[in-house]
């Protein structure tokens, strides 16, 4: 099967690699840049225009709510329209990111994400909020609960099934058990869901947060190119049905599919299949994500240039 056809240019050449989470979304991008000066409209006109494309709108909430001062813009735009479900939604995440960083407390993150839920009922995106919160500060419980709100109102939550993939990841640091439970949740996620949903790159995902979480501990190596973690025939299994369903998909809109395809550019890469790790890299171009390049303690940027100069033959 041929792999996706590829630009005859390459934007990496003129644009550097910035890790920006707004992607590749330029709506996002400005409106976020027009908060952090203290200009809210945009981002009211963007979430407005946003609707209920819940991935979309989860998305945009939570890049805008990493602006340092997001929450002080997010209280003033609610002040100024009490009714507003966008904003009390932002001023969440604002909150929950905060709490996150020890800048504000869990059970405030918890009252905001729950005053924006009596707001607008059918938006997962004040339960996202209180997931990010919970998966740092809060019980095993208390992440089940509000992944099982986001998934009840949309089944297929990007976002929220990234977190809860990392969360279960961590639990347990003793080897590297192939039954470890976050690939029966992995596993399931991607069975559950629609044929074209890029929940089935999740698998992926699972094995390598599994693999952060086993080199921080030091059972596996702390260089992900010393590692066999990727060699193994469940490993192959897992990739390559991630790999075919790419090729097939057509969902190139999906809000956050930079993110799905540097997981696999980087599991790819590790397994040592240059040639769609290639065809990876055409496809992400400039936008580069930090995790997994990250992992484990490694410079992002360094990992991902040298991994896309291996794959492409040039840098």
């Amino acid at each position: 099967m041929t792999p996706p056809r590829r630009p005859f240019t390459r934007p990496w050449r003129r644009d550097r690699l910035a890790f920006d989470p707004a992607l590749d979304d330029a709506p996002l991008a400005a409106a976020r840049n027009a908060l952090a000066q203290g200009r809210w409209g945009a981002a009211r006109s963007l979430l407005a225009e946003t609707g209920d494309d819940w991935d979309r709108r989860g998305h945009r909430l939570v890049v805008l709510a990493e602006v340092s001062a997001c929450a002080s813009w997010a209280s003033d735009w609610q002040r100024a329209e009490p009714d507003s479900a966008c904003a009390a939604a932002l001023l969440a995440c604002a909150t929950a990111l905060r709490a996150v960083r020890g800048k504000a407390r869990y059970a405030t993150a918890r009252e905001q994400a729950l005053a924006a839920a009596r707001m607008a009922p059918a938006d997962p995106s004040p339960w996202l909020a209180q997931l990010i919160a919970a998966r740092t500060l809060g019980s095993g419980d208390d992440c089940a609960r509000a992944f099982d709100q986001v998934r009840a109102r949309h089944r297929d939550h990007h976002h929220a099934h990234h977190l809860m993939a990392t969360y279960l990841a961590e639990r347990g640091t003793g080897g590297g058990d192939p039954l470890h439970e976050v690939y029966d949740f992995a596993d399931w996620a991607a069975e559950q869901a629609p044929a074209d949903s890029p929940l089935a790159v999740l698998p992926v995902v699972a094995h390598t947060e599994r693999y952060r979480v086993l080199a921080a501990a030091g059972h596996l190596p702390r260089d992900p190119r010393e590692s066999e973690h990727w060699s193994t025939r469940k490993a192959r299994q897992v990739m390559k049905a991630a790999f075919d369903w790419w090729l097939e998909w057509e969902g190139e809109g999906h809000p956050r599919q930079q993110i799905d395809l540097n997981y696999l550019a980087h599991a790819k890469f590790h397994e040592g299949r240059l040639a769609e790790a290639a065809a990876l890299f055409h496809r992400i171009g400039p936008h580069a994500t930090r995790a997994p390049w990250s992992y484990a303690d490694r410079d992002p940027k360094q990992e991902f240039r040298a991994a896309r100069t291996a794959a492409l033959g040039s840098p």
